[in-house]
């Protein structure tokens, strides 16, 4: 009966081969202190689980990213995403980094503007100047 509808009867004992390096996703459920060991049956299941996952995230993520009549999906796009599922969102959105805030003035910036011959300080940094005025 099995022949008939064309399936082949050893496809089942075949595994199906993931595109996610196993050995990677090993590693990964090793940097768990309570896992000494990770079965291969259980390896192969999570790492199907993962490919299953991404592939759920990226569809929609593209449908959102489509909606918003763009060619390139963002960041924004997965965190739209994400919340539009709510499984999804309980355990993802803590993850994703927050969306930019608007750029503020900064004092970096204020003493680029006031030296206009030299090359602006780099963030975080000061110049050897305002560390000896500190003192004087």
């Amino acid at each position: 009966m099995a022949e008939q509808e064309g399936e082949n009867p050893t496809a089942i004992d075949e595994p199906r081969k993931l595109e996610i390096p196993t050995r990677r996703v090993k590693n990964i459920m090793k940097l768990d202190k309570d896992i000494n060991k990770v079965n291969s049956e259980a390896l192969f299941l999570v790492a199907s689980s993962t490919e299953l996952f991404l592939q759920f995230l990226a569809e929609k993520s593209a449908h959102v990213t489509a909606e918003k009549k763009r060619k390139t999906i963002t960041i924004d796009h997965i965190r739209v995403a994400a919340k539009r599922h709510r499984p999804t969102a309980d355990f993802l959105l803590d993850s994703l980094p927050m969306p930019p805030r608007p750029i503020e003035q900064n004092p970096t910036i204020d003493r680029a503007k006031s030296r206009p011959d030299k090359k602006p300080v780099p963030f975080a940094t000061r110049s050897i100047d305002a560390f000896f005025q500190k003192f004087t």
